[in-house]
């Protein structure tokens, strides 16, 4: 019995000692901790927001969360000198939240609402316009543009194959003629072409080229057609109406014909190509009333050098010619000085232009596509080309189409005599320079020395100045 009851006693005052140790250190727990009542209130109003469904969990949840509000006082124990330092921070700036410090300025408009988890937030659908097919009318602009495009590309291929119709046209209508004329018909000799025939320069230019005949060298045949391709030209042509025209152009044999220059054809187109071509502006003038002089039809102008030539081509089957045929003609022109268009740098040459006789002509093609009507026109160059070769000038018309030709090339020269000097100056010193660059490769001191006197006895004579002799007769 005596040990166990020594064994209680001794647990007793073991109980008693731990108790008041207890006791003790939540004394100082309690006078250490300052703030101990702070951060309980704070842990207990942090978990009282919690939400409902946290609320309503498991108890064994419940127990877990009320084991950590237990710990959470030991560990704001443990960091009291942490506490202190954020303690004091957050005073230093207590004076942003005292109401009176900022008078005059309305906090509520610029500080945000707080986000609220619970509520969704709310997204603002823009109005999107509906699908485009829907308003046809808000693309009026590109609608335009696309009908134009249409429109052009359709207008190109429809004038481009009415343009190459009547080009097949003409040519199947004369081919039968320019066979009997020519030996060649269609091809220029340059390259090889299987089918001879109309060339095709672009939408609205053909060409033929014709050889092997007497009394030419060759003739080159050109159909400008309208622009019907191009819609900005047709539209144009409604305020200046074009005409489809063929324009023949033969280069007769040197030699075939006399020394004259001669054109007739609509007033309009004479005014112009008189104007254009240096053979008619130098050799030729306006013939004032040609309808009675000439009896050409109304409305026709005549440029003329050689009164008795002009008298001699405008003969009775000609003008019969230019009566009937009076709507399809536009030009006939005759030179033997053709050089072709005045040139605009004309003062700079040092050379006449080389010229050659030819037979120009041009006719405007028929609007219905009735190519068997001017088919006499070519006919009619044909008939031109015979009477060039066998008609003959009288003396007084020959030294008259002369005296005109030295005209022209005296007052050639003397547009060119200023030009011609300089050259033959600059001539001049070159060669002088060549000389100086031998004399010295040469490393002659002689020659050079030589060279040096005359060449000042030169710079003298050119710098003295100039005296006239006068001769006096002795009494």
């Amino acid at each position: 019995m005596r040990p166990v009851l020594a064994f209680l006693l001794l647990a007793l005052l073991c109980a008693c000692q731990m108790n008041s140790a207890n006791v003790n250190t939540n004394g100082e727990d309690e006078t250490d901790n300052d703030f101990a009542e702070f951060d309980d209130d704070f842990v207990d109003a942090s978990y009282d927001t919690e939400t409902a469904e946290n609320a309503d969990s498991s108890r064994g949840a419940g127990r877990e969360s009320h084991l950590e509000r237990q710990e959470v006082p030991k560990k704001s124990v443990s960091n009291d000198d942490e506490e202190d330092g954020l303690v004091e921070n957050d005073d230093e700036f207590e004076h942003f939240q005292d109401e009176e410090e900022f008078e005059g300025y309305d906090a509520g408009d610029t500080m945000e609402p707080p986000i609220d988890q619970k509520t969704e937030p709310k997204l603002k659908i823009q109005n999107i316009p509906l699908h485009f097919r829907t308003h046809w009318d808000s693309y009026w602009m590109e609608m335009l543009m696309v009908a134009g495009l249409l429109a052009y590309f359709a207008n190109f291929f429809a004038g481009k194959a009415k343009n190459a119709r009547l080009a097949q046209l003409w040519f199947s209508t004369h081919k039968a003629l320019l066979d009997e004329n020519f030996a060649l018909v269609g091809d220029d000799g340059k390259v090889e072409n299987e089918n001879p025939g109309l060339i095709k320069e672009s939408e609205s230019l053909y060409t033929l080229w014709c050889s092997g005949r007497t009394c030419c060298e060759g003739m080159l045949v050109e159909l400008k057609m309208i622009k019907r391709q191009d819609l900005v030209s047709l539209v144009a042509g409604l305020m200046r109406p074009q005409l489809d025209q063929v324009h023949i152009k033969i280069e007769l044999t040197r030699g075939l014909m006399d020394s004259f220059v001669f054109a007739v054809g609509s007033k309009k187109t004479i005014t112009k190509i008189f104007k254009e071509y240096t053979d008619l502006s130098k050799f030729c003038s306006l013939v004032s009333k040609p309808e009675d002089r000439y009896n050409v039809p109304s409305g026709f102008g005549v440029l003329s050098e050689i009164p008795e030539a002009t008298s001699a081509i405008l003969e009775s089957r000609v003008i019969t010619a230019l009566n009937k045929y009076q709507s399809y003609i536009d030009y006939l022109h005759i030179s033997d000085q053709f050089s072709g268009q005045i040139q605009q740098e004309e003062g700079n040459t040092l050379k006449q232009p080389e010229t050659r006789p030819v037979l120009l002509a041009g006719f405007n093609l028929p609007k219905h596509a009735e190519m068997e009507t001017i088919k006499p026109l070519l006919l009619l160059i044909f008939y031109l080309m015979e009477r060039l070769k066998v008609y003959r000038m009288s003396k007084e018309a020959k030294a008259k189409a002369d005296k005109n030709r030295l005209r022209v090339e005296e007052e050639f020269l003397k547009s060119t005599h200023a030009a011609r000097a300089e050259a033959a100056a600059q001539r001049r010193e070159d060669k002088r320079k060549q000389e100086k660059e031998r004399v010295l490769a040469e490393e002659d001191p002689e020659k050079q020395r030589r060279w040096e006197l005359k060449e000042q006895k030169r710079q003298a004579k050119k710098n003295a100045p100039k005296m006239k002799r006068l001769a006096v007769k002795s009494l």
